[in-house]
């Protein structure tokens, strides 16, 4: 069993930087597959970006690219999301996602994932 808790959601400026964590319990975060989703009140929940177990591949969608980068430290089974020029439309709640795997050959989809975190609140002003 793996649980996530995600943390470092809060308000800020359109135009600013956050970082986002994702720490998780058990034995088997070093061989999977971690993602971060999203979900705006009203919306389905989105795919943000995803990282390999060892770090090596990223992937990301359209809407974050080049503003949001996703990476890991095996040795502290923490995840990031360090996002920058945030923007009003990147408000959402955002969650962290785990499937014990070492391939990224599926990922976009929520049902692509075994387990979840609770999510953390991401509010961008204008």
């Amino acid at each position: 069993q793996v649980q996530l808790v995600e943390s470092g959601g809060r308000l800020v400026q359109a135009g600013g930087s956050l970082r986002l964590s994702c720490v998780a319990s058990g034995r088997t975060f070093s061989r999977s597959l971690m993602a971060w989703f999203r979900q705006a009140p009203g919306k389905e929940r989105e795919f943000v970006a995803a990282i390999s177990w060892n770090g090596a591949v990223t992937k990301y969608a359209d809407s974050v690219k080049d503003r949001f980068t996703i990476s890991r430290d095996n040795a502290k089974n923490t995840v990031y999301l360090q996002m920058n020029s945030l923007k009003p439309e990147d408000t959402s709640v955002y969650y962290c996602a785990a499937r014990p795997s070492f391939t990224l050959s599926s990922y976009l989809k929520e049902t692509d994932y075994a387990y979840w975190g609770q999510g953390t609140q991401v509010t961008v002003s204008t």
